[in-house]
């Protein structure tokens, strides 16, 4: 390879390895997620057509804006991110596994000034005698020593929770596994929409190009419930049941889904997404003329009118399912012969109310139905579990990260002027201050070994 070629690489490599491609991955990211938090995504033409102009929304759809992170590019993004983790990982693993699996037994003079944590004392004996004393204090106080002798003296080293270093390294991975199961889920994943009428059954959803996805089973509506907050047409929940049924078998059988509690089937999970009414609604009126007991009921939906033997004819001009505080309410247009038209008002729950009004007749709500569809968004994600793996190696790699700290300690022992010299030295590689605080109560106890 010419040096041409190994500069080439050598400046692609720092160029995947730099913190400043990390910044700017993780700033793109972030900006990405907040754009496509304000704006929808994955909504109908008609709909982003309501809040920008044609020329925008092409803008906008070109640049895969409304399906972003679906998107070329974003995908590309987390590629490029993956690779400088990677790339950094590799980079600097080497140094650490050398400091874990090969530690310096025998430090150098600057590198022992270097440390804080340090105490020192001169003792009568002989070498071996206190090199003894020093090694059941450590082990007792610390951990198990490790003896190295050399010319200038002994060294003593014990270390802890050595594998603590690789705490970033596990966090590292689980933000790669996350990733991948980001990109899985992307890739080979869907996010799809569906409207099913009460009684009625699919099998097939939409994505928002509105091509169509066969399920391979087919999903039925069974009932649709909607309740609405008081003196407010504002919906408190809605309830679809599901049934589920695969060649001819009910695999799920009436399964209420709402808002946050979704179904999910064969990879794919069904969320309650919106709802609407289907066709018009169906009123039941009774009719009484005053001072009669005989009734006529009139069954009719919407817009629809029906005609009183005596002429007057009555029309079913509006309803509601909560007027304010009173329940269901049918706006009637009723009209006389020759007379212009009245509006009247019934409530199903006051059926004696427009015995008020004085009329000939007297009008009541007796039944109404209205038939609804319920709008499910279909999801397949395949990577979802990938996910949920690399989130668990987060949390695991991060309690490691940052609350557990590797922790050396040499003791080194010389004769000097017929005694020995005993120094203690440690130090820790995360949490210097917690670090310190215990080798304040050690040096205690090694002072008072020592006396």
């Amino acid at each position: 390879m010419t040096q041409k070629q190994q500069s080439i690489l050598t400046k692609l490599w720092d160029f995947f390895c730099s913190l400043k491609l990390s910044i700017f991955c993780l700033i793109t990211l972030a900006i990405t997620s907040i754009i496509g938090t304000v704006i929808q995504q994955n909504q109908t033409k008609e709909h982003y057509l309501k809040v920008f102009d044609p020329d925008t929304y092409e803008l906008l759809n070109s640049l895969q804006m409304f399906d972003m992170y679906h998107s070329t590019w974003f995908i590309g993004l987390l590629i490029l991110f993956c690779i400088n983790l990677v790339c950094c990982s590799i980079k600097r693993l080497p140094r650490v596994w050398k400091m874990v699996t090969r530690p310096a037994l025998v430090p150098s003079n600057a590198a022992l000034e270097a440390f804080s944590n340090t105490t020192e004392r001169n003792v009568r004996g002989n070498l071996d005698e206190v090199r003894t004393r020093m090694e059941t204090f450590v082990k007792e106080h610390f951990a198990p020593t490790r003896c190295t002798e050399t010319d200038d003296g002994v060294y003593l080293y014990a270390e802890r929770n050595k594998y603590a270093r690789f705490g970033v390294y596990v966090t590292h991975l689980s933000i790669l596994i996350i990733f991948v199961g980001a990109i899985i889920g992307n890739v080979f994943g869907y996010k799809a929409y569906v409207n099913i009428p009460e009684g009625g059954s699919v099998d097939k959803v939409w994505l928002r190009s509105g091509e169509p996805i066969d399920l391979g089973f087919k999903v039925t509506c069974e009932d649709f419930s909607v309740s609405f907050y008081e003196n407010s047409q504002r919906p408190k929940e809605y309830k679809s049941i599901l049934t589920v049924e695969e060649n001819g078998e009910v695999v799920v059988d009436k399964r209420p889904i709402v808002v946050n509690d979704p179904l999910s089937y064969n990879g794919i999970t069904f969320y309650q997404s919106n709802y609407g009414p289907a066709g018009s609604e169906i009123m039941t009126i009774k009719v009484q003329l005053r001072g009669e007991d005989k009734t006529q009921a009139f069954t009719l939906r919407r817009g629809e009118k029906a005609q009183l033997p005596d002429g007057t004819s009555i029309t079913a001009a509006d309803f509601t399912q909560s007027y304010r505080n009173f329940g269901p309410a049918a706006r009637l247009s009723v009209q006389k012969v020759g007379e212009a038209a009245t509006s009247v008002i019934v409530f199903k729950n006051f059926p004696e109310f427009d015995k008020q009004r004085k009329g000939t007749y007297l009008f009541s709500l007796e039944e109404f139905d209205q038939r609804y569809y319920t709008g499910l968004q279909a999801t397949k994600d395949p990577g979802v579990w990938v996910v949920w793996l690399g989130c668990t190696l987060l949390v695991v790699g991060c309690l490691i990260a940052f609350f557990v700290s590797h922790r050396r300690m040499w003791v080194v022992l010389r004769e000097k002027d017929g005694k020995v010299q005993v120094r203690l030295v440690g130090t820790s590689h995360r949490n210097q201050p917690a670090f310190e605080l215990y080798f304040d109560k050690l040096k205690e106890a090694f002072n008072k070994q020592l006396a």
